[in-house]
């Protein structure tokens, strides 16, 4: 059992095999803690939304905040899940600083491109979700490792492209609107929704082998790491077709 995400890995859960003690994670708790989790990130967003559009200049700080902010929360979440109640929802309202205002900067430039994203978002979300449930995907050994080997792949070009930044080095393609450009961004668009597979499997397994309450917090927390990874990916190929 494993998740491409990096906050949802077996390892995780390894330790609490079997009965535990006391309150134990169930779907249903999971589902209302990701809930949760996604009203504090809209609260944020729109915070940050309206920040950027007033005065794009004080937004500015904003984006470092959440972006630097909500990595550091996010690691020590991966590393420490048992405080996930409390870094989960500062995570999230962290999240909601940066996209807000990376939102925004998309939506100016190309207007209306952020409902679209949003809706894609959602539509992928529920579409994977009925997908798995009916039993239409089923979520193999093979096909786990194949997401992951992809994930991995492309968390590792980012990161030299990153890097390469800071050079005047650049990976081609990925951040062009031509065809080949769009094409790998409809790619990682994929990867990043296959993801979610992997987590609904992952945090049904999880509530199945009956680990601690405290772990919904922990796995509504790598499900919107995803959903927040898969939501940039579409912002990011709807801007590149409305460049073309």
């Amino acid at each position: 059992m494993r998740s491409g995400n990096p906050s949802l890995n077996d390892e995780s859960f390894k330790k609490f095999d079997g009965a535990v003690a006391g309150k134990q994670m169930t779907i249903q708790g999971t589902v209302n803690k990701t809930l949760i989790l996604m009203l504090l990130l809209l609260a944020t967003s729109v915070y940050s939304w309206n920040q950027f559009l007033s005065n794009p200049n004080s937004a500015m700080p904003l984006i470092l905040v959440g972006a630097i902010g909500g990595l550091i929360v996010a690691l020590i979440t991966i590393f420490v899940p048992k405080v996930s109640p409390f870094t989960a929802p500062l995570y999230a309202l962290l999240e909601g600083l940066f996209l807000g205002a990376v939102s925004a900067q998309y939506e100016v430039q190309y207007g209306g491109i952020v409902f679209q994203a949003v809706l894609l978002t959602i539509g992928v979300l529920l579409s994977l979700l009925l997908a798995y449930k009916s039993g239409f995907i089923k979520v193999t050994q093979n096909f786990r490792m194949g997401v992951v080997a992809a994930t991995g792949a492309i968390f590792i070009v980012y990161l030299i492209s990153f890097i390469g930044s800071f050079f005047g080095f650049q990976i081609p393609y990925l951040h062009e609107s031509s065809p080949i450009g769009i094409a790998i961004s409809v790619v990682i668009v994929i990867i990043a929704a296959l993801n979610l597979v992997l987590d609904f499997d992952f945090i049904e397994n999880a509530s199945e082998r009956r680990v601690p309450k405290y772990f919904e917090w922990y796995g509504a927390f790598g499900l919107l790491v995803t959903l927040v990874w898969l939501y940039l990916e579409i912002l990011r190929l709807l801007s590149k077709l409305r460049n073309r």
